[in-house]
């Protein structure tokens, strides 16, 4: 391995370099004389450096540091990329602390990479059997177009302290979008029921339900409160 001397004496050796005109013989003896106390540098140390300085632009100290530092960097930035290939929903941060890293360094090598945190969308929970029924639905609406503008269609849905999620926490890194999806609401606990219909172009509610809405609340809002809030449609 190569003598590395640091930057003060690599100035120095230069300065001896040029101050002897390019003769490596005479800058050993005169940098002897001038710097007793130190490593005398051989000629070829001498030689070496106006060349390293046109080729890097930098002294021979810091070129060989440099050189040092390639090897760690490389492997670091495969580790990064094996960990994504291998668990591609991991976050930057769960990253960055298992290798050792910066969660910085953990973002930039995944954007060189044009890597991108693609995120979940989100899909409604379906039970067995649901998808044949959704089509049989659809096929018989596209043969009954008519019927369309006389149909209400209808939903309901119920808020709770719990039922707000950060999806920004949930992404897949990926060249191209995995098309990701996170089935949710499984476990419903209600406090506030909203529903809210339309009718052809217009749009009907929303009407608040104040207790859960069971097949007994539901009849009363279809007797006693749709007839109402159907005079007062919104146009959409």
């Amino acid at each position: 391995m190569p003598v590395v001397f640091s930057h003060v004496e690599y100035c120095d050796m230069h300065f001896v370099y040029g101050f002897c005109d390019g003769n490596a013989c005479a800058a050993v003896d005169e940098y002897q004389r001038r710097f007793p106390d130190r490593r005398i540098p051989s000629r070829g140390v001498f030689s070496r450096i106006p060349q390293t300085m046109r080729e890097t632009g930098c002294l021979p100290s810091v070129a060989m540091q440099s050189e040092r530092e390639v090897v760690p960097l490389i492997n670091t930035r495969e580790n990064i990329l094996e960990m994504v290939q291998r668990s591609p929903r991991l976050s930057t941060h769960r990253i960055a602390s298992h290798i050792g890293v910066s969660h910085m360094q953990v973002w930039r090598t995944q954007h060189e990479e044009d890597l991108y945190p693609y995120h979940d969308h989100r899909v409604q929970h379906l039970e067995l059997g649901d998808p044949a029924q959704h089509m049989d639905l659809c096929q018989w609406i596209t043969a009954h177009s008519q019927l369309l503008s006389v149909i209400l269609f209808k939903d309901e849905a119920s808020f709770t302290r719990d039922g707000i999620n950060n999806s920004s926490n949930l992404h897949t890194w990926s060249h191209d979008s995995p098309h990701e999806t996170s089935v949710t609401k499984f476990q419903r606990r209600f406090s506030v029921n909203v529903w809210c219909g339309l009718l052809g172009n217009s749009l009907i509610g929303p009407f608040v339900f104040n207790n859960n809405l069971m097949g007994n609340t539901y009849e009363v809002f279809l007797r006693n409160e749709l007839p109402g809030l159907e005079t007062n449609v919104l146009p959409t």
